[in-house]
Parts: structure tokens; sequence; C-alpha cells
């Protein structure tokens, strides 16, 4: 097993992941019963939009999601790089999730302001798993939970490139084909793997007592 697909197995286990698709059934039929039931949401300039209809659903059901305790973590909301709005940040222990919207899951969400930093700021600690060698990291490791554009085809955890069209150090199966109850984890984790993911945890760590972070 890859480094970062351990790190994110760690932060994400199997258990919370088979949470998520019905986390976005439900917010996607909160957002189409929504449109059915108020003409405003059917004009040409808010079905050209729709997308944000389903983004609000869904920042709403995971939000509640945590708060439920079901993800056992915290969330905060953050404003845009240049103040148009905020997002929603989930943060497992040693890492920030932020939820993107896309077409593609092959390819990384569209480039802007506040997710090109996000990515960046910790690069440093994926380039050299467990020690960042190059780059040093102004920021946890960033987790992109990416999901289907319109349809809700797919649904995956990602772990973005410092390059925006490089890609991903690793991206999950489609979550959408995930069993609901997970018994027991697909893949052994190797004993390497662990050591691995505790060292980069400790690097984590470290920096946040060293940045006050």
């Amino acid at each position: 097993m890859e480094h970062a697909e351990a790190f994110l197995l760690d932060q994400i286990p199997l258990a919370l992941r088979s949470m998520v698709p019905t986390t976005l059934k439900t917010a996607y039929d909160a957002a189409a019963a929504a449109v059915k039931d108020e003409p405003i949401f059917n004009v040409p300039s808010a079905v050209d939009n729709r997308g944000r209809i389903i983004q609000w659903s869904v920042d709403l059901a995971f939000q509640r999601l945590v708060q439920s305790g079901k993800w056992p973590f915290d969330f905060r909301w953050r404003e845009f790089e240049r103040p148009t709005g905020r997002y929603l940040e989930i943060l497992p222990s040693h890492s920030v999730v932020t939820i993107s919207q896309v077409a593609d899951p092959t390819k990384q969400p569209r480039d802007v302001a506040f997710r090109a930093n996000k990515r960046l700021s910790g690069q440093g600690w994926l380039h050299g798993l467990p020690n960042p060698i190059e780059d040093e990291p102004i920021g946890v490791p960033h987790v992109l939970l990416l999901h289907g554009h319109q349809m809700l085809s797919f649904a995956h955890l990602a772990m973005p490139k410092g390059e925006h069209q490089s890609g991903f150090h690793y991206r999950s199966k489609n979550l959408m084909t995930m069993p609901h109850a997970v018994l027991e984890p697909e893949t052994p984790v190797e004993d390497t793997d662990i050591e691995a993911v505790l060292e980069l945890k400790e690097e984590i760590d470290k920096w946040r007592r060293d940045n006050a972070v």
C-alpha cells in the first residue's frame, strides 16, 4: 500500500467512508425537492446554476454528519481567499477535507485561489512521505471529497498533487459503490505503511507545536 493511501485510510477509515454515499444521496434528494417545490429555482438562470443548490445541500449534509458525531471530526467555515463567500472545512486529526463538485473525477477541481493555496500548503508532507524534503509545508495535508457533477454517479477521496494538472497522490475507489456497512479493511495495512503514517503524524504534530497551530 502506498504511504499516501495508508495516510488517507488512517484519517478517514473505511467505516466512515461508508457513510458518504447515503449522506450525498440525502443531500442530492433534498436539493431536487427544493428545486421541484420552488418556482424561483426553475427559471433558466437558476437551472444553469443548479450545481450551487446541490453544493449547499451537500455542505449542510456533511455539517450535520459531523455534528451528529457519526463523523468524529471538527468542522469550520472559512472565507475564500478573495472574500466572496465561505466554504466548509472538515478536520480529521492530521488533515483538512474540503468538498468539490466535479465533472471529471480523474482531474483536480477548477483551480481557484483558496484551493490552490491549500493544495500547495500541505505538499511538503507528501513529496517524501514520511519526512518532507522540499517545499516546507505551511499547513496540514489537504484531502478532497469529490462528488458527481449534477448527477451523483461517483464520489472519491483524493490527495491532490502540488501542480493542478498533475492529478493526485492517491484517489480512492468510487465510494458510491461501497457497501453501507464495512466490517473489515479491504486491504491489510502493512507494517511499513503504519510506521510511515505514524512518522508523518509525528512530523505534523511537531510542525503544529513549532508554529503554534
